[in-house]
């Protein structure tokens, strides 16, 4: 059997994308410093991101695990956290909002940046700020030029604050008595990215 070129291409093995930024919570606290003004507490030196995690989730203060997740994970994998943990928290969005995910999906399938501009733009320009506006932002300050022929960049802390915004603010439009549920399934989805850094 010859083997083609096309063949040997199929055959290749993609690797995983890597879910986490960095290898040690202490090493995103110093390289992304703005984490630290949104969570009360810190890692310790040998903790490592699971542990550091699962000590945030235990805490008095659970969504300091969700912001945690936010910054510590990639902007891609953020976000798609994000679009998983609305879906669940909020199953029944409205049209408008329904649309919006879709541009985020797209964007997640295909992250080019004209889907993410294109994204940005109905983020920008929608009526509210609600949990799926906020993740559309992430999407736009994921990487890359803000607009076309722009050439401004945009800091690393403002993806994973729009991320937290989105997820804080879908678990802020749920009903007492169901939040702490909708929290504990949040929390579930994000652990999953730590194990697989």
């Amino acid at each position: 059997m010859t083997v083609t070129s096309d063949d040997t291409e199929q055959d290749r093995t993609i690797p995983p994308l890597r879910a986490l930024r960095f290898d040690r919570p202490g090493d995103l606290y110093h390289e992304i410093p703005e984490v630290g003004g949104f969570t009360k507490h810190r890692p310790n030196d040998d903790e490592d991101p699971l542990g550091f995690f699962e000590r945030l989730r235990a805490s008095t203060t659970p969504e300091d695990a969700i912001t945690y997740t936010a910054f510590a994970t990639e902007p891609q994998v953020a976000i798609n956290w994000g679009v998983n943990a609305i879906r669940v928290t909020l199953p029944d969005l409205p049209p408008d909002e329904l649309q919006l995910m879709s541009w985020i999906s797209q964007w997640l399938d295909h992250p080019s940046s004209e889907n993410r501009w294109r994204t940005m733009q109905v983020a920008l320009f929608a009526p509210r700020r609600s949990a799926t506006v906020y993740l559309g932002l992430a999407v736009g300050w994921s990487g890359g030029a803000l607009a076309p022929n722009d050439p401004v960049s945009v800091p690393d802390w403002r993806s994973p604050k729009a991320v937290n915004a989105a997820i804080l603010r879908a678990l802020g439009q749920v009903g007492l008595e169901q939040r702490s549920v909708c929290l504990a399934r949040v929390l579930d989805l994000a652990a999953g990215l730590f194990r697989v850094y």
